[in-house]
This record gives C-alpha cells, sequence and structure tokens, in this order.
C-alpha cells in the first residue's frame, strides 16, 4: 500500500447492481491517498514532514480515546477521530474507516430487523424481571436501611 496520491479531488467510478430491480447505478467514492494540500505534495521533504505531523496528531488523539476507554469520556467515538486524522493523509487508515462504517451500516439494517428487535425486547424484559425479583427479595429479607441516621 501507499501513503501517498495524486490528485485529492479524484473519484474512483464504482458500479453495483441493485438486485431487486436489476438497475447498475455508480458510486462515487474518493480515490485513497493523502488529502495535503498540492504545495506540500509537490516538496517530498515537506510531505514527508507533513505525514510525521499528521501520524503525531492522530496517534496523540488515539492514545486519548485509549486512556478515556477506563475513564469518563467518549473513548470510542476519540479513537475513531484519531482514526479519522489518520485517514486525511495514509491509505491503511481509509480502509479501515471504510470497513469500519460499512460493519456499522451491517449492523445497524441487522438491529432494524424486527425478529432481532422483538428479540432483544423479550430478553430486556426478562432481565428486568429477575433485576426487580432479586431487590424484592433483598427488600423482604433485610429491609430497607438508609445509611444515615436521622432521630426526631
Amino acid at each position: 500500500m501507499n501513503a501517498e496520491s495524486d490528485e485529492r479531488g479524484e473519484v474512483v467510478e464504482k458500479t453495483t447492481e441493485v438486485p431487486a430491480t436489476g438497475d447498475v447505478t455508480a458510486a462515487k467514492e474518493p480515490v485513497l491517498g493523502s488529502r495535503a494540500p498540492h504545495f506540500i505534495k509537490r516538496s517530498r521533504p515537506l510531505h514527508v514532514s507533513w505525514q510525521v505531523g499528521v501520524f503525531i496528531v492522530g496517534l496523540a488523539v488515539v492514545g486519548a480515546g485509549i486512556v478515556m476507554l477506563p475513564l469518563p469520556g467518549p473513548g470510542w467515538l476519540v479513537i475513531f477521530g484519531g482514526m479519522a486524522i489518520w485517514a486525511t493523509e495514509f491509505v491503511w487508515a481509509q480502509l479501515v474507516l471504510r470497513w469500519t462504517k460499512r460493519k456499522v451500516t451491517e449492523a445497524a439494517q441487522r438491529a432494524l430487523d424486527p425478529r432481532v428487535r422483538r428479540r432483544n425486547i423479550i430478553l430486556t424484559t426478562i432481565g428486568l424481571v429477575i433485576i426487580a425479583v432479586l431487590v424484592g427479595i433483598y427488600v423482604w429479607k433485610f429491609g430497607i436501611v438508609m445509611p444515615w441516621k436521622i432521630k426526631e
């Protein structure tokens, strides 16, 4: 894989056949590669230093996201933000983001399936009933004791 591209605005024609109608539609996807300004891509040393800078900034953002996973904060969102920063310059990050986007879209479509939704609602209801029964048994056996003592 190459981390560079020729032009920023290039678009690749991708044809897909829709099974229901048989129509062929053209979906435009941007070409993989660098999105650095043209004056930066003209000079090899400047472009390499640009890529190093983008890598360091992306690494800092991904590192902050990893720290936020166990701590409060939107960890996964920040990690994907760092990947998006890397994707402005590196082909491998663009491919990872495309794969992730495809998998998230597939999962969203599966979650909208009526059978899956019905199953999730049933499992959630069963889980809540079990929790309510356990809390009821605990309160019946031990009562509700507040952690503070108030004497009037």
